[in-house]
């Protein structure tokens, strides 16, 4: 298990900057202790206060860290790589629900890495950061112990090259069998093999910046992340999903 690098609210002072935000946008405490952490390396502008009353939400990115030769990304309508961290609102009160929680998976023996690296908090890359799992579509799934209203879910898949992953779905449910209630946040599922339908969402490159998914306070238990491969080989990785919301 890697050190902690959640980080603690910003506010009164220049160290906090220096740990950087989990959310900010507000001063103030608060969030329960899954929320917070410190990492003296990485510093971070604070963001603006959002409208409406919420907050702008916000997490540690990791270091840059590219490794090995790039193989050209072949998938249409590709959504261009960001050049900074994606923020969206959020309600006040939203805070990390995944930090430690219990994973499963498709794959029950992973190839490389523990399922429990997708929720200790750590995004860096490189090897021990993150699990690989077998070809052809693989899910994981967090449970997040209660019912909870799921403001955003940040993913991670591998961001130590530029690639992207194949048939990504990110659903929720109370239903550990996802067999009913399901709510599906994101699928760019072009060609409709995942047999959830076809997607309306754009392939993306996998960054240190990772992808943000706006959950709207969709209710549920489990958050489910399905994938097939990617445009360098067909394995499926992740290096860390975090889920924010409100418990209960």
């Amino acid at each position: 298990m890697k050190i902690d690098k959640y980080t603690k609210w910003a506010g009164a002072s220049a160290a906090a900057i220096l740990t950087a935000a989990l959310f900010t946008g507000c001063n103030g405490g608060g969030g329960d202790d899954a929320a917070a952490g410190s990492d003296a390396g990485a510093a971070k502008e604070d963001a603006p206060a959002a409208s409406g009353g919420g907050m702008v939400l916000t997490t540690e990115i990791p270091p840059q860290k590219i490794e090995g030769t790039p193989k050209a990304i072949k998938v249409p309508n590709l959504e261009p790589a960001p050049k900074a961290a994606p923020k969206i609102n959020v309600p006040e009160g939203t805070v990390l629900l995944s930090k430690g929680k219990t994973v499963t998976s498709s794959d029950d023996f992973p190839i490389i890495g523990e399922l429990e690296l997708i929720t200790d908090g750590d995004k860096d890359a490189g090897e021990g950061y993150f699990v690989e799992l077998m070809d052809g579509l693989q899910w994981v799934q967090i449970d997040l112990e209660a019912s909870s209203t799921i403001n955003a879910v940040w993913i991670w898949h591998f961001h130590s090259q530029a690639r992207a992953y194949h048939d990504v779905v990110v659903q929720i449910s109370d239903d550990a069998e996802f067999k009913e209630g399901v709510t599906t946040l994101f699928n760019n599922d072009y060609d409709e093999s995942t047999e959830f339908g076809k997607g309306k969402d754009q392939p993306y490159v996998e960054t240190r910046f990772g992808k943000l998914l706006d959950a709207k306070g969709t209710k549920g238990r489990y958050v489910r992340l399905y994938s097939a491969g990617n445009t360098s080989n067909s394995a499926n990785h992740y290096i860390e999903v975090e889920v924010f919301g409100k418990a209960g």
